[in-house]
């Protein structure tokens, strides 16, 4: 790739006149040397995103396709017998296994997990995420209460995994390039749940084999295969796997590094975003009103989401079951894909937001119907594909208008720390006394959409009246020729409240 240094004439480079305003002293520039930033064509630009994305997706993806195989693997262990050994009769799989026992240890975790990230590092930061597996596996034999047990930390070792990542891309990524990579990402939980179905589906026939029942196997034979992922990442520094942040990468030269850093730093602030660690910095997020409009947006895609992840009862014996799983979760990475790249494209968000919501309403309107189990199987495929394909840019959405690393990071973990305790209620409105229909829980799902649907246009409606307000105030500036009432390390506090920063939509 070819780099041409130093600063150009500004028809050259639509960047250029932002490399003038960032030409400032800056002591926290000068070790990067940010004021010598290399300008890219477009078509090198593009080329050093794919060199960063083939460095950095697939572990994580690979990461995040078998911590999901591990979290949801329980709902195929459950057909494979693991309800009728571990005497799991009544409520005991919905309450102990799902809400009480990981649930709430994996959302009290999240937050605390994204603070730490930058000084533990991704790479060791997921040291402690093979020893629940391992702990798992060692309890195979277990009854209940170690089953109990060994959830909980499962909870506890997953936790910081999705937010730990989120908050990593947002690190290496522009906000408009943001929700494409959450969905590769993500899209390798929507392949895990197919796989999970298809794997479940070989492993059935393993019943039997060493003593084990076919529940043991499924266990055993993906927990390890997350054992040996997560070694690989802990090691990844001297594996050259998974890296840790733009400014150390080593696969990429002194002139990338310092053109990711800048291209990030300068993305939503003429001035830089803040980057130095505040306690402000935490209670700015928690006092954020984005957090908190957020989260039931997020909630209204999450209930759903698990709702339909941990309970696909299709009414047909063991193997058909499990085979029934896997075509929604490929049309959903598809749908999911395709959201993202034209959500990026179109550097707006809410409308593929609605878009889900508007498919997770036709689902399970007919679901909660009287209809024929093959049109169910449809309406089980649009929540499948809704929640999925939204889920990304619910994530992408508040990390886009949060400014401030430490203020996003703790801001997007709080999301997902409150909102994810709609999958806690999530799994247990599916009651075995319920079945067939499940009115009840499908009642429930679509109250949360309802939840969408109602706090999703009060968001824009917010975000509209803010950016306008903003361009009024800039054009009424420039017009009575003043100038700008802030220093550059005030606007930096502000953040996302600076009269500079624009809401994404």
């Amino acid at each position: 790739m070819t780099v041409v240094n130093t600063t150009p004439a500004d028809h050259l480079n639509p960047l250029s006149s932002e490399h003038n305003k960032c030409d400032e002293e800056r002591p926290e520039d000068s070790v990067l040397d940010l004021k010598n930033v290399p300008v890219l064509t477009p078509e090198q630009e593009k080329k050093l995103w794919r060199k960063i994305d083939m460095r950095i997706m697939p572990i994580l993806s690979l990461m995040y396709l078998l911590a999901f195989l591990d979290r949801s693997n329980i709902g195929n262990a459950k057909l494979e017998g693991l309800e009728t050994q571990l005497d799991l009769t009544g409520n005991r799989f919905n309450i102990a296994l799902v809400r009480n026992v990981w649930f709430f240890p994996y959302c009290l975790f999240e937050c605390p997990a994204n603070l730490v990230l930058k000084v533990f590092r991704p790479s060791r930061q997921v040291l402690g995420k093979f020893r629940s597996f391992f702990d798992l596996i060692l309890t195979l034999h277990a009854r209940y209460p170690q089953l109990v047990v060994v959830r909980a930390c499962l909870g506890v070792a997953e936790a910081g995994l999705f937010p730990g990542v989120v908050y990593y891309l947002t690190l290496w990524y522009p906000r408009h390039m943001l929700q494409y990579r959450i969905g590769l990402f993500f899209g390798a939980a929507t392949v895990g749940g197919a796989f999970s179905g298809l794997l479940a589906f070989g492993i059935g026939y393993m019943g039997g084999m060493d003593g084990l029942e076919a529940w043991s196997w499924i266990f055993m034979l993906e927990g390890l295969a997350t054992i040996v992922a997560a070694i690989v990442a802990f090691f990844g520094e001297y594996s050259t796997l998974l890296v840790d942040f733009p400014d150390t990468a080593k696969f990429l030269t002194p002139e990338e590094r310092a053109f990711v850093v800048w291209r990030k730093k300068y993305d939503n602030s003429s001035v830089g975003e803040e980057e130095r660690f505040a306690a402000r910095h935490v209670w700015a997020a928690f006092r954020g009103w984005q957090v908190w409009l957020h989260i039931p947006i997020y909630v209204s895609i999450v209930g759903p989401l698990y709702g339909i992840t941990l309970f696909l009862p299709f009414g047909y014996n063991t193997p058909v079951s499990q085979l029934l799983t896997v075509p929604p979760y490929v049309a959903a990475t598809l749908t999911l894909l395709v959201f993202a790249y034209y959500s990026d494209k179109l550097k707006i968000r809410s409308p593929f937001i609605l878009a889900g919501l508007t498919m997770c309403l036709i689902g399970f309107s007919i679901n909660i119907s009287a209809a024929p189990s093959g049109v169910k199987y449809f309406g089980t495929f649009s929540i499948v594909m809704g929640s999925y394909a939204a889920f990304p840019g619910v994530i992408s959405w508040l990390g886009n208008n949060l400014s401030g690393q430490y203020k996003r990071g703790v801001g997007m973990a709080l999301l997902m720390c409150i909102g994810n305790f709609s999958g806690a209620v999530a799994a247990v409105i599916y009651r075995s006394q319920d079945s067939p229909r499940f009115i009840l829980g499908h009642a429930l799902e679509l109250m949360f959409v309802g939840i969408g649907f109602t706090f999703l246009p009060i968001v824009v409606f917010i975000y509209k009246r803010i950016n306008a307000q903003r361009d009024t105030a800039e054009r009424l500036a420039t017009e009575r020729g003043e100038k700008v009432q802030y220093s550059d390390q005030e606007l930096r506090e502000l953040g996302d409240r600076a009269p500079d920063f624009r809401y994404t939509l």
